[in-house]
């Protein structure tokens, strides 16, 4: 986890957390006891009234992921395929599966980041959009329409990200989940 994401956290984290948490069909009360804090403490984290440090934040989605189906059709469908995207785990960012194309252009293995929050590798452009996700009604919709926005080049000792546009689809696992296919376009140097 990078410094900025232990300073940060991720936007919208309670609409994430009842998203997430509907999805995997588990109770507050149940999050609770997982998480050792009480029922009204979740249903604050839920309603934005009270939230958690983003160490705490990590730790919650890690506890509702191990609920969650593998999909290993979705994932094999997007590690072959020809386009360059990715599919995350919504709430988390966690990286689930990506095509070759993809692999080369983030110049990493195509099995080195699975399991890896993407978060901390964000570059401003896809913060900001991410916090847009609110005020547009992504976290109260089961299809929101796409996003697609523009970013810069990012390195990181990880991770390249290139400059282009970006789309986000909102997907559903086989129990619920929600996850973002991720495609996009590199801005072609004249």
């Amino acid at each position: 986890m990078t410094l900025a994401m232990i300073q940060q956290g991720f936007p919208a984290f309670g609409r994430r957390l009842k998203r997430l948490r509907r999805a995997t069909g588990m109770k507050q009360a149940a999050l609770a006891h997982v998480m050792r804090v009480d029922q009204a403490t979740v249903s604050r984290w839920e309603n934005g009234v009270q939230t958690p440090s983003p160490e705490q934040q990590s730790a919650v989605f890690t506890a509702l992921s191990d609920h969650r189906a593998d999909d290993a059709a979705l994932k094999r469908l997007v590690g072959s395929s020809q386009a360059c995207l990715h599919l995350v785990d919504e709430a988390s960012h966690v990286c689930l599966a990506y095509s070759p194309s993809r692999a080369r252009d983030w110049s990493a293995s195509q099995h080195s980041l699975l399991g890896v929050s993407l978060w901390q590798f964000a570059t401003d452009e896809i913060r900001q959009a991410e916090m847009e996700l609110t005020d547009e009604g992504w976290w109260d919709l089961q299809a929101p329409n796409p996003k697609a926005f523009i970013t810069s080049q990012a390195v990181h000792d990880q991770i390249t990200i290139s400059a282009g546009q970006i789309v986000w689809e909102r997907l559903y696992l086989a129990d619920g989940t929600p996850v973002r296919l991720v495609s996009g376009t590199r801005v072609r140097a004249a």
